[in-house]
């Protein structure tokens, strides 16, 4: 992870859609961004802080039976603990594999030009 070599995107708001190989039964996220030591401004106020995950069968709002794309959690990534963190998924009442995660980025450590992603991990089975 080098500074600079991230997914950015204008503002502080702003979404991802991953598609997957194949359906997953979804367990864990992990989001990661560097350091306030190795940026060359130092300081992370483009690291993603508030974030919410949602997964579907076909990428859009809507899955394959009809339904909305559902929610599996929400949290903060804090700046001030490791630069990669693991964040916990729901799954309740959700007992099927999913093929594309949502990742949704509500807001950021005060950067209002940009907000950067340098990885996120899908766990699951």
């Amino acid at each position: 992870v080098s500074p600079g070599q991230c997914w950015s995107f204008k503002g502080h708001q702003g979404q991802v859609v991953i598609r997957l190989p194949a359906r997953v039964h979804l367990a864990a996220i992990t989001v990661q961004h560097i350091t306030k030591d190795v940026s060359p401004s130092g300081t992370v106020i483009s690291a993603p802080r508030d974030i919410a995950v949602f997964v579907s069968l076909l990428g859009t709002s809507v899955d394959a039976d009809g339904e909305e794309e559902s929610l599996l959690g929400t949290f903060t990534y804090h700046v001030e603990k490791e630069p990669m963190q693991t964040f916990l998924l729901k799954n309740e009442p959700l007992s099927r594999a999913f093929s594309y995660v949502k990742l949704l980025v509500k807001s950021n450590w005060g950067n209002p030009r940009y907000t950067c992603i340098y990885r996120v991990q899908v766990h699951g089975r």
